[in-house]
């Protein structure tokens, strides 16, 4: 999703992801934030662009979707107007909880990995919103066709294979064709191995809440 309009117009890019909710899922709107916000965290597969001359504007329309559960790719010079939502790789818990089980399972996957994004030339931001795009619900055909585009990109404008894309290959259907011979070594190389595949998961459940885990699933 990106803006092309004045900063006014950049609700109806917010506006976009929270209709999704509303119409795919039949989610109610009123008094009902965090559930949409979770919603469009874990089963959207969105993510926003606001790259170029960075003001405080700027950086609050993108902090605005990320309270929605959006990722957002911003230009590097935003550093200057805020901190970071930073993260520990190989640290960090990507539990969530699996609302059709109803229990905590770890998912082993990064998608999203991080809600703000700090980069600073024209390929690193086209492979990172394919990267982005990536949810945890994707079908196999999805998936499939999300990491075609990821590895595509990246071998485009960076020049080789991703190095984290084994943490988003869940099962070997996932595995684009065009790019199965050259993944495989690489699979065996990380250690990787299966992950599950959760048609509803949610955050809601894993952390303290007045929402309860009925108000996701219906």
């Amino acid at each position: 999703m990106i803006n092309i309009g004045s900063g006014i117009s950049a609700a109806r890019i917010s506006g976009a992801a929270i209709k999704i909710a509303s119409i795919f899922a039949a989610l109610p709107l009123r008094a009902n934030y965090e559930v949409v916000a979770d919603y469009i965290l874990n089963r959207v597969g969105a993510c926003a662009l606001a790259w170029g001359a960075c003001g405080e504007e700027e950086l609050a329309l993108a902090r605005g979707c990320n309270r929605l559960g959006i990722p957002v790719v911003v230009d590097s010079r935003c550093i200057k107007y805020g901190r970071l939502y930073l993260n520990r790789p190989g640290e960090t818990d990507w539990s969530v909880m699996d609302g059709r089980a109803r229990q905590v399972v770890d998912s082993g996957e990064t998608s999203p990995e991080l809600l703000i994004n700090l980069l600073a030339d024209k390929g690193s931001v086209i492979v990172a919103l394919a990267k982005l795009c990536m949810r945890r619900n994707d079908t196999p055909q999805g998936r499939a066709t999300k990491l075609t585009h990821y590895i595509g990109l990246h071998k485009q404008y960076i020049g080789r294979l991703p190095s984290d894309v084994h943490l988003f290959v869940r099962r070997a259907s996932d595995i684009p064709i065009f790019f199965k011979k050259e993944l495989q070594p690489h699979l065996s190389e990380a250690g990787w191995r299966e992950k599950p595949v959760l048609s509803l998961p949610t955050l809601i459940g894993t952390h303290s809440s007045q929402v309860t885990l009925d108000d996701v699933v219906h």
